[in-house]
């Protein structure tokens, strides 16, 4: 069992590697014969906002601030009836504010990264 500061590198090393295959996915989409200004401006511009159940994860295109999606923080409780996340995975954004709690895109405890793209995690 994991004590709390291994769970904590854990998250960040998730977070870090998440956070490199979104620039990596940007990067093959907007190649720029050699001048990188603008995907390191893309890289500084991701955040990561933690809440009270998620991580909200920002990106900055020009002076648009959008919402790239969310993380669940910890496992959350089955309740019947209702779609259960672990820690980890990854949500699209419903809005600002709020993930879609339809169906986890990935997870990135698990390493799994299949489902990132420079613009939020993947349509099902």
């Amino acid at each position: 069992m994991k004590n709390a500061m291994e769970k904590d590198m854990d998250f960040e090393n998730a977070l870090t590697e998440l956070h490199r295959w979104i620039v990596a996915d940007f990067a093959r989409k907007y190649p720029e014969d050699g001048d990188q200004t603008r995907v390191i401006e893309f890289a500084e511009s991701i955040e990561f906002e933690e809440g009270r159940k998620y991580i909200k994860v920002t990106k900055k295109l020009g002076n648009q601030t959008m919402v790239w999606g969310f993380i669940v923080k910890e496992d959350q409780p089955v309740k019947e009836g209702k779609h259960t996340f672990k820690a980890g995975d990854m949500l699209k954004a419903a809005s600002w504010s709020a993930p879609a709690r339809n169906r986890p895109r990935g997870n990135i405890l698990q390493g799994d990264f299949s489902w990132v793209r420079w613009t939020g995690p993947e349509y099902l």
